[in-house]
């Protein structure tokens, strides 16, 4: 009797859910029909996971929707728990509080932000707590919450779509990571668009960003020098290692004396550096192994080493210029600002910088260093040279004339 009770009971539980999503459905199909139809072809649909699975069953009327549950990577969870530690573990899931560390981020308009329409738009992909979910849907901000979705995109959440590299192609591309644009032109794309047109056969090797940086399906997504291309230890090279110090000064991460900040607390929590000679080399030893699947050993480790050489080529051109305008402090040509806590320029304040020297330098280092690097990582040759090395020359050659000019009108004023 007490079997037939509870078979009884998962029944009822059943006919009740397929009741309510089929109300969903109905009510939908005339608010958002295009949300039903990408939800009908995908797998969840097949699966019997159904709307209130991910939004919860407390709206069923038009007029009470916000108490619709907005689905977080918590929520893949439940299903997808291997994918989501990958994901917790990697560089995407920082991504939001990567943002909220920037130093004048608070100086941007809230749609660019919050309303994800500038930065915001990609960073949401990181996770946030519960207490700023809840603030920023108070604030009327109810979307990209769940992070998966960012590659996964709703209702289809398909796996074959976030395998293509043209899912990575919203965020990863404009000024300061042009990775889409370097990719797509580099050979690798060039292969894989005429792969995708049918040109060339499907059994065609043609690396994807997904190959490169996901090995294996792998959600973790890092890489051997980061975001910002500085790591620890430092470079052996004592050349190189006094422009990486130079440099890491003007990101607020050490100070003058080449002590850690606690902003080197935020580079950790953030994942944009690798801070151990292990752990760059385990990023590195899986790079060159995916390399191998198409290229020999030797060839993988030449040309990713071409790329730590353009890194230190470029650290050369940047520190110079870092100071030039460090020294413009330190003889009060200009002000340092209030709120830098060194004698550095800081170049994390972005287009935030008060003056067009600084403006250059924060240029040349966001812009032209990570287009110098990258492009010769992703086998891009206009893109290292002429849109990377070469602006990185043209900038250190302006920052000095201007610096020149700058200190002459500052003795005429004496």
């Amino acid at each position: 009797m007490k079997a037939k009770l509870v078979a009884l009971f998962i029944l009822t539980l059943f006919v009740t859910s397929i009741i309510s999503a089929q109300n969903c459905i109905d009510c939908h199909k005339k608010v958002t029909p295009k949300i039903v139809k990408d939800w009908q072809i995908s797998k969840h649909s097949q699966n019997d996971v159904d709307c209130s699975t991910c939004h919860g069953d407390e709206h069923t009327t038009m007029t009470d929707f916000a108490k619709a549950d907005l689905p977080t990577y918590e929520t893949c969870n439940d299903c997808h728990e291997t994918q989501v530690k990958q994901f917790l573990e990697g560089k995407h899931s920082k991504g939001w509080g990567t943002l909220m560390a920037m130093p004048t981020i608070h100086m941007q308009p809230s749609p660019l932000v919050e309303g994800e329409k500038g930065c915001g738009s990609c960073h949401k992909i990181g996770i946030k707590s519960k207490d700023e979910l809840a603030r920023l849907k108070n604030e009327g901000s109810m979307y990209g919450h769940a992070s998966c979705d960012a590659c996964h995109t709703r209702h289809t959440f398909s796996v074959k779509e976030a395998q293509q590299p043209q899912a990575c192609q919203t965020c990863h591309m404009g000024f300061d990571h042009p990775q889409w644009e370097m990719y797509s032109s580099s050979k690798h794309g060039v292969r894989n668009s005429l792969k995708q047109l049918g040109i060339l056969s499907e059994d065609t090797p043609a690396p994807t960003c997904q190959t490169c940086h996901m090995q294996n399906g792998n959600h973790n997504v890092r890489t051997a020098w980061g975001f910002l291309a500085v790591r620890l230890p430092l470079p052996e090279d004592k050349q190189w290692a006094a422009d990486q110090v130079t440099i890491l000064q003007a990101l607020g991460v050490l100070d003058p004396q080449g002590k850690p900040t606690k902003l080197l607390d935020v580079v950790k929590a953030a994942d944009i550096a690798r801070l151990t000679q292990e752990d760059w080399q385990k990023e590195r030893d899986k790079m060159l192994k995916t390399c191998q699947s198409c290229h020999s050993k030797s060839f993988a480790k030449g040309e990713l080493e071409k790329g730590d050489q353009m890194i230190k080529a470029a650290d050369r051109l940047m520190a110079q210029a870092i100071t030039i305008v460090a020294d413009l402090y330190k003889d009060n040509v200009i002000p340092k600002p209030k709120n830098y806590p060194y004698a550095y320029p800081m170049l994390l304040t972005f287009h935030d910088a008060p003056t067009s020297i600084e403006q250059k330098l924060f240029v040349m280092f966001l812009e032209h260093r990570m287009r110098t690097f990258q492009g010769t990582f992703h086998a891009s040759p206009d893109y290292a040279l002429w849109y990377g090395w070469s602006e990185m020359q043209r900038d250190l050659t302006e920052i000095k004339e201007l610096a020149h000019w700058m200190r002459k009108d500052y003795k005429a004023k004496m």
